[in-house]
């Protein structure tokens, strides 16, 4: 899904999903490199034609928004992580995760252990 993307139409999108509803300008200004408005436009297009980007008129001009649910692109994201980082194991991701211990509060370890026996429960169904 959004791995697909090429980079820099990668970095907008990611750009729409931390600062939200943007205009041309205000992704200028938040891209790793300066790139000319027009060629934002250009990207901002291709990106509304292939569904990822959704534009409305407002009083500040064009805003744009990510089209993909957050939590889709999310899992997305992470499975692209897991591919590269990992060699595909999620199992090597979740370890990991949890050698971070030191930087998780004890109930963000709750939680993964409540998701790991909802995932068990879910697989006996």
């Amino acid at each position: 899904m959004l791995s697909s993307l090429p980079p820099r139409e990668r970095e907008i999108v990611d750009i729409l999903y931390e600062n939200g509803p943007s205009t041309v300008p205000e992704i200028a200004a938040a891209l790793s490199d300066a790139l000319s408005g027009s060629a934002i436009r250009a990207m901002l297009k291709r990106l509304e034609g292939k569904g990822f980007v959704s534009r409305e008129h407002s009083d500040r001009g064009f805003l744009y928004a990510p089209c993909v649910e957050g939590k889709a692109a999310s899992k997305s994201a992470l499975s692209q992580v897991v591919r590269v980082f990992f060699n595909g194991s999620p199992t090597s991701a979740a370890a990991a995760l949890l050698g971070m211990q030191d930087e998780m509060s004890a109930s963000e370890l709750d939680e993964l252990e409540k998701l790991i026996a909802e995932a068990r429960d879910a697989r006996r169904s």
